[in-house]
């Protein structure tokens, strides 16, 4: 049943730090490992998921690629100081992402819009609300009784302002106020559910600049941006330890050639690694074969891991050097996307790319391919997702879809 089905998810969300209490660190693999020996994944764990899906379909047909393409509305989720560069002086879109597609849940989706207005040729201002729905799902006991009905559902609103620092660099600054509601009012274990709030800021870069490569003109782009940075939140009225939300800094570069008046290629790549604390494991293997609690995972004795409790600033900092594998596995939190953009006439596009996250740590990994068509002030995107791991992707199978408007020309008409 696919209520089984949803209440299974939000039992794995509220229960995962205990189930992570059976992981086990072999210091001589470097990894953590199953009862094989082999090494499995230890996935970084943030509350609030839904704020790193790509929310609109031209970067979804791009293996999720963004930070440095060309603007439009849509980089207000990978980076607003791309707004500044845009051409046209202002913008808007609407996606619709099904989510679970493949598990027959046509009530569960991804909704996202977003828009921006050119103040003058130096500024601009944009905005973007974000809302998951999970659907309905009926609530029971340990006995299977009722209790009730509840709409799992989670939201962001944003404001972003950008500026240019000159003629070819641009910076921004993003508000966001971010909710999740997944199970309030009820309880997990005997533990009372509330609705996670947070608040949470954007910083983003952007220089691009025209030049000539391979003998064509062309438009090469860098982009950097620390997105999420907000506070911790909890699900549970006692607060005694809150989780992390999906900070997360990426570096990107996208490359135009404009073959002729008609036909354009763009080609980029993104790295991206959240912020957010390495988990420990709570177990490992000692010089003697023998399996030990990790010293690591509870310095303080409160039987709390000292991970979880760290400070938003100590996190994010912490990010970098924290891995118990050493740089090697810091290494492998890196994810990396790749895509490529043609476009003939300025009214038809293609787009392709593919998705690389390591398997000790989530395993993602997908090529991706997408359409566009665009004309005089209406465009529509496409985009399907084509998995190449073992591991189920939530849009397996499923073809998304962005629609934009370009209200400009109605002013210029």
């Amino acid at each position: 049943m696919n209520f089984n089905i949803k209440n299974l998810y939000l039992s794995i969300i509220f229960l995962l730090p205990a189930l992570l209490q059976a992981q086990v660190f072999d210091p001589n693999k470097g990894c953590v490992i199953d009862n094989n020996g082999n090494c499995v994944s230890n996935t970084l764990l943030t509350a609030m998921p839904f704020l790193r899906i790509t929310p609109d379909a031209r970067s979804g047909a791009m293996g999720d690629m963004g930070l440095a393409l060309s603007p439009n509305s849509n980089s207000m989720h990978f980076n607003a100081s791309n707004l500044v560069f845009s051409p046209q002086e202002s913008g808007f879109s609407i996606t619709y992402t099904p989510w679970l597609t493949n598990l027959n849940l046509d009530d569960i989706f991804l909704l996202y819009t977003s828009g921006y207005y050119k103040i003058d040729k130096n500024s601009a201002i944009g905005g973007s609300i974000r809302f998951f729905s999970l659907g309905d799902i009926d609530f029971t006991d340990a006995q299977g009784g009722s209790l009730g009905t509840g709409r799992p559902r989670e939201g962001e609103f944003s404001v972003a302002y950008a500026r240019k620092l000159g003629d070819k660099l641009s910076a921004s600054l993003t508000g966001k106020y971010i909710f999740s509601n997944l199970a309030s009012g009820q309880q997990v274990n005997g533990v009372d559910i509330n609705t996670a709030k947070a608040f949470a800021a954007d910083l983003g870069v952007n220089y691009r600049t025209n030049s000539t490569l391979w003998g064509y003109k062309s438009e090469v782009s860098l982009g950097a941006a620390i997105t999420n940075i907000g506070s911790k939140v909890s699900y549970t009225r006692d607060n005694l330890v809150k989780d992390f939300i999906p900070a997360n800094m990426g570096l990107g570069t996208a490359i135009k050639l404009n073959f002729d008046q008609h036909n354009t290629l763009t080609f980029g790549v993104d790295f991206n690694k959240l912020l957010v604390p390495t988990p420990i494991a709570y177990k490992m293997i000692d010089a003697n074969n023998n399996e030990i609690v990790n010293p690591e995972w509870d310095k303080d004795g409160n039987d709390i891991a000292d991970y979880r409790e760290k400070s938003l600033f100590s996190g994010i900092l912490g990010s970098f050097t924290d891995a118990q594998g050493g740089f090697r596995e810091e290494l492998k939190e890196v994810a990396v996307s790749i895509g490529a953009e043609y476009w003939y006439d300025n009214q038809f596009a293609f787009r392709t790319g593919y998705y690389w996250e390591s398997q000790e740590k989530g395993n993602r990994q997908y090529f991706t391919v997408g359409a566009g068509i665009k004309y005089n002030v209406f465009g529509i995107d496409l985009s399907y997702l084509v998995p190449t791991s073992v591991i189920p992707n939530p849009l397996d199978n499923t073809l998304r879809f962005s629609l934009l408007f370009d209200f400009s020309l109605f002013q210029a008409d």
